[in-house]
């Protein structure tokens, strides 16, 4: 089977339905050590709560085969950072290098700007330099290095912090 290209990627809603592909794809961003701090994905009860339900996507192939995911979760609960979310985007390994994570976040941007919220950020490791140049490419800026802010697998990990602030929202 060819690798997906951008024609062939729908992007849709996550569902239930798409418990197990979401939550193996994040697994296997987990095991490969620069994409999040977490040592495990979660269960689905776990994961569905966290995360915003107006705001999480998912790709597709011809098949509804679950080719990566994007969601949110708010960063407070303070009214001054209502507008404000942090986001996650995974790719399978299959569907990497086809525009998979740029229609994902093409769609996340055009879903938080309807709701209302003005940026979205996210940390990355500064190793994943696939994660750095996707958000430079949907338009998100480099705020800044947090140093060793937490550890992984006993290791002191940098965190680049990247942020999109909507130009529609002012």
């Amino acid at each position: 089977m060819s690798a997906p290209t951008r024609a062939t990627v729908r992007i849709a809603a996550m569902t239930p339905d798409h418990a197990a592909e979401v939550l193996a794809i994040y697994q296997t961003g987990i095991d490969e050590g620069n994409a999040t701090f977490e040592t495990s994905a979660p269960d689905w009860a776990g994961f569905d709560a966290a995360k915003l339900p107006e705001h999480r996507f998912v790709a597709l192939d011809e098949t509804d085969a679950v080719l990566g995911w994007a969601a949110v979760v708010r960063v407070s609960d303070r009214c001054a950072y209502s507008g404000v979310v942090e986001h996650s985007v995974y790719v399978a390994a299959r569907a990497r290098g086809r525009g998979v994570g740029a229609a994902l976040l093409d769609a996340l941007i055009a879903s938080t700007e309807a709701g209302g919220i003005w940026t979205i950020q996210s940390g990355i490791f500064p190793e994943n330099t696939a994660s750095l140049a996707l958000h430079q490419r949907c338009g998100f800026r480099v705020v800044g290095t947090r140093q060793k802010v937490g550890r992984h697998h006993g290791v002191w990990r940098d965190v680049v912090l990247v942020e999109r602030r909507s130009p529609v929202i002012l």
